[in-house]
């Protein structure tokens, strides 16, 4: 969990834009054409502190994987500043970038796919220990066992390939495979999401075992808002390719500020049949817009409960709202942070 420590990375206004086809012929002769782009990620500002873990939630296509991909530049931003451990990760030549990559790893969503099927589990795990050079010869060879050891795998299994196990053995394997370079920061792209349910605590444990272990520090991404709750010390909430809303997990979870949020959370099941019978569920409605051509103004403002017309026209910041508690919506302030208590039309984040 978060030591408290000063920011091991920051985030600086990153942006992701994917570039769709060019504009015909026919529309650059009649002055109509113009390069469409899809904003995967734009402008997110954030830091994770040493030790610490921070969750990031948002429905599917709000762009939390590109950001998480981005962060480690195996998608290249488009602008911003990514610093891990003092060095701007952004602006690194390849060469360097190989050394860094070192001391940043990456869990994938599918642990099938991210598997060489043609390599065995030894293998795998040994490629970077050889890679960044930590051991060769019967030294890397008891890495790899040591490892296999860590998360919960025989070597007996070491000669062994990816297909002959269980998704949560697979997982397993990726995992021993980011802590083969002895990192510091680890991104976990929904590490859980392809695991049956009785797998998942266990590699939940694990994840957080190896963190108390190792000190280590985590972007958790995930949809799963229980899990993001049980792993993370603060939490990101992403909405169209934006931070909408950042605090410390148990103030968010207790007092949501945004309306998206608040729909995210009411979604999430209660283990109890008499409190889920009573408690009720904000529907939005409408579907997310197109990352291509986003709402003008704030992007949430199309499916958004409180929406005024203002709303429509003035794109947020993500400001402090509460200590610690940062949110993008004109419709609150430091000094009304409730927007259920605001009076309707009312925009104190405008003034």
């Amino acid at each position: 969990m978060s030591t408290g420590g000063a920011p091991l990375v920051e985030v600086e206004n990153l942006t992701v834009h994917f570039p769709l086809s060019a504009p015909s012929l026919l529309d650059r002769l009649r002055g109509t054409g113009r390069h469409r782009v899809v904003q995967a990620v734009d402008g997110v500002s954030l830091s994770i502190n040493a030790g610490e873990t921070l969750g990031l939630v948002g429905e599917s296509g709000c762009g939390k994987t590109t950001l998480g991909r981005a962060i480690l530049r195996l998608v290249e931003p488009t602008g911003g500043r990514v610093v891990i451990r003092g060095v701007d990760i952004a602006a690194l030549p390849h060469a360097e970038l190989r050394r860094q990559r070192r001391h940043m790893q990456m869990i994938f969503q599918d642990p099938y796919a991210s598997l060489d099927p043609r390599m065995t589990v030894g293998q795998i795990i040994a490629e970077p220990i050889h890679t960044h050079g930590l051991g060769t010869g019967d030294s890397a060879r008891e890495m790899v066992r040591d490892l296999m050891a860590t998360v919960g795998l025989s070597e007996r299994f070491i000669n062994r390939y990816p297909h002959e196990f269980s998704g949560g053995q697979q997982q397993r394997i990726g995992i021993a495979r980011a802590l083969a370079s002895q990192p510091d920061f680890i991104v976990a792209d929904e590490p859980i999401s392809a695991l049956d349910v009785s797998i998942q605590a266990q590699i939940i444990n694990l994840i957080e075992r190896l963190q108390r272990e190792r000190h280590l520090t985590y972007l958790f991404i995930s949809h799963d808002l229980r899990a993001i709750r049980h792993t993370s010390d603060r939490v990101a909430v992403m909405y169209l390719g934006q931070v909408v809303e950042l605090a410390d997990a148990k103030q968010l979870y207790r007092r949501p500020l945004m309306p998206y949020t608040k729909a995210l959370i009411s979604a999430v099941p209660v283990p109890d049949p008499v409190v889920e019978a009573k408690r009720q569920r904000i529907v939005l409605q409408g579907d997310v817009p197109s990352p291509i051509d986003p709402p003008s103004g704030c992007r949430f403002n199309t499916r958004c409960p409180s929406v005024v017309d203002a709303c429509r026209h003035h794109a947020p910041a993500l400001l402090e709202i509460e200590p610690g508690h940062f949110a993008r919506c004109i419709r609150i302030s430091p000094l009304y942070p409730d927007i259920d208590a605001v009076a309707p039309g009312a925009t104190p984040g405008l003034a």
